[in-house]
């Protein structure tokens, strides 16, 4: 069969460090879906200074799109672990987006046109022991 290249949507480079893994036509496709190929790229995926709220704003109309959009955003961050909190506070909203959460999902898109690019590098290693980090709380 050979060397994996593409797989669900995930492209496979191998490079000297290892694998890097890639979702950029993904990523593409999403933000073509969207309707936002040219929007300007903003530097980060939310904005540090907000925080999204359940009742706040106007309710959004078209509630397929959004909730389509966010779950597929979702998928994204198995190689862009740099969205997964933005992505995770738009996701909370799922059954009842307001025009502030679209916002913010925007601005994510807009990130991701930004750094379509970005991945995920897997470095090689000599040991074959798996090593796992867990968290008390």
């Amino acid at each position: 069969m050979g060397r994996l290249n593409y797989f669900l949507g995930v492209k496979v480079d191998y490079n000297s460090a290892g694998l890097f893994l890639s979702q950029k036509q993904y990523a593409l496709n999403i933000i073509q879906r969207a309707g936002m190929k040219e929007c300007k790229p903003v530097s980060t995926p939310s904005d540090v200074n907000s925080k999204l709220a359940a009742d706040e704003g106007d309710k959004i109309d078209n509630l397929k799109q959004y909730r389509s959009l966010a779950g597929t955003f979702q998928y994204l961050t198995f190689t862009r672990p740099d969205i997964a909190y933005a992505v995770q506070q738009v996701c909370l909203f799922m059954h009842d987006p307001r025009h502030t959460h679209l916002n913010a999902l925007k601005r994510i898109i807009r990130y991701v046109q930004g750094t379509t690019s970005y991945g995920q590098q897997m470095y090689k290693s000599a040991s074959s022991t798996i090593t796992a980090y867990s968290g008390a709380d």
